[in-house]
């Protein structure tokens, strides 16, 4: 799944978790597949951090490496 439908699905679950007519088998498993979702998503995330890193032009043309927020 990409990024974006990772977090659609999160919000999803959030909806259903808020609401009050799942049992608790079935709130254990929305919340496992959150986590699972959440793990994903911060994979990708670092992984487009490391790459922004690498990516990050100096004025001259050459490439530099700098920190994300640098």
């Amino acid at each position: 799944m990409s990024f974006e439908s990772n977090l659609k699905r999160l919000e999803q679950i959030v909806t259903q978790l808020e609401g009050d007519r799942l049992d608790l088998n079935a709130s254990l498993g929305l919340f496992e597949e959150g986590i699972e979702l959440l793990r994903q998503a911060s994979d990708e995330l670092n992984e487009t951090e490391a790459r922004v890193k690498e990516l990050i032009e100096r004025a001259d043309g050459a490439l530099e490496l700098r920190d994300f927020g640098g």
